[in-house]
């Protein structure tokens, strides 16, 4: 007999059958209703142990935590709550837990402690959820992409180059480091490490995914990437996830169309999708919105604000347009943005991005022209000479969820910006070539799954949207 999985009982497909469930035990209540939860869905199975059938030792081992083995007969439910459950035959304890040391008790733990035992919380509800959508987001992903003709190409984790020219990057070496070699004036010489030369774990894969997508038109990558920020906000983390399309023959226009169907495509998804964990994750989060001070309060639920993002065309407009807006808005003239909008050219913050989206226009926006110095050395300069063909798209309590622009096509301009921030022209020389043999107009963008993730969940730090957060100071597991 095989086993069965406890969303398919609890949605009918097994009723009246004998069948065999192995899971983990959320509770066991008073010798009697054992809640069972393998994970295939939030919801937990009633089994109904008949005391007298059983030996009394083996039900003393059915403690919070341990795994079974159920054998019984599926029937409708006399209680609330489900609508199957199971009337056990026997039952097999396959892996004991001591409930006096077994951290997750039927009770509420904080999201904080739960950090602390990142290999044990997603036995509880609110991170099974999350790892669920989270599975099916990947799907989706690769789904919306493959539909639409574009080839996922996987770029390297270790690069040489720093795409954002950020030099927050993580040193790969396999040099023994109580023994460095160092050159005649001191330096470390990179020329005996394993690579030859200074490497780096990737914070994008966007200049090879650019080589990509100028032989095959339309490219993506999903991959690990990874910064060395130390920042300890509740928007970052050290190893991160990033979705980078690549599209040759693509404008800024261009560009912005696919952002906006691509994500309102993976709100769609997850609707569809995970409709039973969203719901979940509502609740969850309308409970934790009580507990703050009404002002504190987010207008949404969750499901409001998939929809407020999925139904909703977004707006498109300038950043200079924005800047104006801004700077006449009440925050801003009563000071109540932590970060006055004074002059064109300034970096916006979440708290601006914010403000545009959620009170100003109530929709998703689109940004885009930005000041050249506040973007990267590869996004077009525009003809105006003060602004890049760049695009940022806003979402409601997040803020920043994409970053784009048009790519800079043209060689000697090119050289010119990478020099005028001191990076090697020797060391992007392969980069170059791509714009000395057929070059193309070409756009891309990039966006952080995690911070995907953490809107589509409604979680307020994003270390709890991945398995195991890696921070300043902590690479634990």
């Amino acid at each position: 007999m095989g086993k069965i999985k406890i969303k398919n009982i609890l949605a009918g497909k097994h009723s009246a059958e004998e069948i065999v469930v192995k899971g983990w035990v959320r509770t066991f209540r008073s010798n009697r209703f054992i809640a069972v939860n393998d994970g295939s869905c939030v919801a937990n199975l009633q089994v109904v142990v008949d005391f007298e059938q059983f030996d009394e030792d083996l039900l003393k081992k059915v403690t919070t935590g341990a795994s079974i083995a159920v054998t019984g007969n599926v029937v409708e439910s006399q209680g609330k709550g489900q609508a199957f459950e199971i009337q056990a035959s026997s039952i097999e304890i396959i892996g004991e837990s001591d409930p006096e040391q077994y951290p997750l008790q039927p009770k509420k733990h904080s999201l904080e402690f739960l950090r602390e035992i990142a290999h044990l919380r997603v036995r509880t509800n609110t991170f099974g959820a999350i790892y669920r959508v989270r599975h099916n987001l990947i799907y989706g992903v690769h789904k919306y992409f493959h539909d639409k003709g574009f080839y996922n190409v996987h770029t390297p984790i270790v690069t040489g180059s720093d795409a954002e020219g950020a030099g927050e990057m993580f040193s790969v070496s396999s040099f023994d480091l109580a023994n460095v070699p160092k050159t005649d004036d001191g330096q470390v010489d990179f020329s005996q490490d394993f690579f030859g030369k200074a490497t780096n774990l990737t914070v994008s894969g966007q200049l090879e995914g650019e080589t990509a997508a100028l032989a095959l038109t339309e490219i993506y990558t999903f991959g690990p990437t990874f910064r060395a920020e130390n920042s300890n906000t509740s928007r970052h983390l050290a190893e991160f996830w990033m979705i980078e399309p690549e599209m040759a023959f693509y404008d800024l226009v261009d560009n912005m169309d696919l952002a906006e169907e691509f994500v309102k495509y993976l709100v769609d998804f997850a609707l569809a999708n995970c409709a039973e964990d969203l719901e979940f994750l509502d609740k969850r989060l309308a409970d934790e919105e009580k507990q703050k001070p009404q002002i504190e309060r987010q207008e949404m639920g969750l499901l409001e604000q998939l929809k407020f993002v999925s139904e909703n065309d977004f707006v498109r407009l300038t950043y200079t347009e924005a800047i104006d807006i801004l700077k006449n808005s009440k925050p801003n003239k009563k000071n109540k943005f932590k970060y006055i909008i004074e002059e064109w050219g300034a970096d916006l913050q979440s708290e601006h991005e914010r403000f545009l989206v959620e009170k100003h226009f109530k929709k998703p926006v689109i940004l885009y022209n930005y000041p050249a110095n506040i973007k990267a050395f590869y996004m077009r300069l525009n003809e105006d000479g003060n602004t890049v063909a760049a695009m940022d798209v806003l979402f409601p309590g997040i803020g920043e969820i994409i970053g784009g622009s048009q790519r800079e096509e043209r060689y000697d301009v090119l050289v010119e910006k990478i020099k005028a921030i001191g990076i090697d022209e020797k060391e992007l020389s392969w980069y170059l070539d791509t714009r000395k043999f057929g070059t193309a107009p070409h756009s891309g963008f990039g966006l952080g799954f995690e911070r995907m993730i953490q809107f589509i969940t409604g979680m307020g730090n994003i270390r709890d949207v991945i398995p195991f957060p890696r921070t300043p100071g902590s690479a634990e597991f």
